[in-house]
């Protein structure tokens, strides 16, 4: 029922918000412009890169403007973004896909799957082709959210399986509403198909499905190329959650069983008469999970376990069920065997413009990160009880090695804003986009002032820190933040879009049971919501330099 719940409360405003930005905004809008009349090609079945009538050089997915198609008016850089689609949903013949590659011809994703919910609108006599509109193209996303909801909905059920139908429902109606993922759900962009994929590949991680979930890893990776990090990431937490499954003997793991058992998932029928459906859930859990890696964690060392100790442990287990390992887990490395081919032979992991994206030391990037994550999770982060609980736990500690940690972190933050904080030319050209505003009125506001954040900023990483080891083992939080850093480190743009996926990560494994809180979140972000999308539609503006209506964007 909870999923059908979700599904309808998704679908309403998809569908009403849809329509609206579609009678607005008929023509496609800023990287659309690159995007849709890319994906109408092949659906025509063009797929040679001369055969596409827009303004792309040798690569599709470069985003230099030609002024011989575009007219001769002056293009900011910050116009055009790299689109990165390297999955071809029409590719009929394999020898073609090859020959497609071998010639670098260009692959992209035109969503063909997820159309025909919006194809039965359409006359019979429509071609294919015909069917590809900017509408029928931006529905795609619409249909993709849903999936996303639902995966979202099954990944909190696995690692939370007390939690009633209700309270799993309010989670993920509230993270469908997540700002940065909602607004993009309404325009062709890669994002809403980018975390649906990793998040699918996730859940099959979690129910120990490792060949599917690598395959849908890699169309994570073809849809968006820096998910190889993503998909690496699920492979070492799948990992870690097997060989600390896996007990030393089989006496071990008789006694580990019970013992979680016992432990793990108490039998009480308090609460339970009036969710009969909960009953249900807890029963086959119990039985199915009590090995489980993930209740094992959270029901045993989590708060307590040392972390030098986590390591030998891990070290020697890896060493010990080296082989299981590979007979399990082989098809991840299959995918990082090929995607570091395809950065050998593509010299770099961009397809497109590389010199506008080249990897940089952005580590100011992470500060970013953490203040803004945080801040889409202000009834957690930023109260009284959160302030009080850090204060506490920094002084219950040796006061000498938090006061040198606390400094350490200081230290960083400073030296991160002050060498590693790059103005990127997109980020001070274009002032459609929110962080245009956010650099100049805010980081740029005084000299000093990206210094002054910087303690907020340690604070955040503290306070993220702190929420996750209550349910998590150290050494998952400590993949989790290199997985955020090779992400986020290397992209010299400042865009909330790429935090997406780390953040859902982030959300999804702190383990908030307030409701209080959810309810203030889901709040918060219906009302940025409702602001973004106002702006976007209601409130256009032109420019001098160029014809057309410009519109605020992420």
């Amino acid at each position: 029922m909870g999923k059908i719940a979700v599904a309808v409360i998704v679908s309403s405003w998809v569908v009403a918000v849809s329509i609206l930005v579609n009678r607005i905004v008929t023509e496609p809008y800023m990287d659309e412009i690159f995007h849709i009349p890319q994906a109408q090609q092949y659906c025509k079945g063009n797929f040679r890169n001369g055969a596409i009538p827009h303004p792309f050089p040798n690569r599709v997915g470069s985003t230099w403007v030609r002024h011989d198609l575009m007219g001769p008016s002056n293009i900011d850089g910050a116009l055009a973004i790299p689109f990165f689609h390297p999955f071809l949903p029409v590719c009929h013949l394999l020898p073609h896909c090859l020959k497609f590659i071998k010639d670098k011809y260009i692959v992209s994703l035109a969503y063909v799957a997820s159309l025909f919910p919006g194809i039965f609108s359409m006359k019979a006599d429509v071609s294919f082709s015909d069917a590809c509109s900017s509408s029928i193209l931006r529905s795609s996303n619409g249909v993709l959210a849903i999936f996303c909801s639902m995966m979202v909905y099954n990944i909190l059920t696995h690692l939370r399986p007390s939690l009633t139908d209700r309270k799993v429902t309010l989670r993920t109606a509230v993270l469908a509403l997540y700002p940065l993922h909602w607004f993009f759900t309404f325009l062709y962009y890669t994002d809403v198909a980018s975390l649906t994929a990793v998040l699918a590949s996730y859940l099959m991680s979690l129910k120990k499905k490792y060949f599917f979930s690598s395959l849908v890893g890699a169309l994570a990776v073809l849809i968006r190329q820096t998910n190889i990090v993503w998909i690496l990431f699920i492979a070492c937490t799948g990992v870690l959650d097997y060989i600390l499954d896996q007990p030393k003997d089989s006496a071990n793991l008789t006694d580990s069983s019970q013992s979680q058992g016992k432990d793990a998932f108490p039998v009480s029928s308090q609460g339970v008469g009036t969710h009969s459906n909960l009953r249900k859930r807890r029963i086959h859990n119990q039985a199915a999970t009590f090995s489980s890696p993930i209740h094992q964690k959270i029901a045993s060392s989590v708060p307590s376990s040392d972390f030098s100790h986590e390591v030998r442990e891990i070290i020697s287990r890896l060493w010990q069920f080296k082989w299981e390992i590979i007979a399990s887990f082989w098809p991840y490395l299959v995918i990082m065997a090929a995607f570091i081919t395809f950065v050998f032979w593509n010299g770099s992991i961009v397809l497109g413009a590389k010199e506008a994206h080249t990897v940089s030391p952005h580590f100011a990037q992470l500060m970013y990160f953490s203040l803004i994550s945080v801040l889409f999770v202000t009834p957690v982060h930023f109260t009284i009880g959160q302030a009080a609980a850090l204060a506490r736990s920094f002084w219950k500690k040796n006061k000498l090695v938090s006061f040198f940690q606390l400094c350490t972190a200081l230290a960083v933050g400073f030296l991160s804003v002050h060498f590693f904080s790059i103005a990127h030319p997109y980020l001070v050209a274009d002032n459609r986009h929110y962080t245009f505003y956010l650099w100049r009125k805010v980081i740029k506001f005084h000299w000093s002032m990206k210094y002054l954040l910087v303690p907020l900023y340690v604070y955040s990483w503290i306070s993220i820190f702190n929420i996750l080891a209550k349910s998590q083992r150290k050494t998952w939080v400590l993949v989790y933040f290199l997985a955020t850093a090779a992400t986020l480190i290397p992209a010299p743009l400042i865009e909330f879009r790429y935090y997406t996926i780390p953040f859902f990560f982030l959300i999804l494994h702190s383990h908030v049971d307030d409701d209080r809180s959810w309810l203030l979140m889901g709040i918060l972000y219906v009302a940025i919501n409702i602001f973004t999308i106002y702006m976007f539609l209601f409130r256009p503006f032109s420019w001098v330099h160029e014809t057309g209506v410009q519109r605020f964007i992420w």
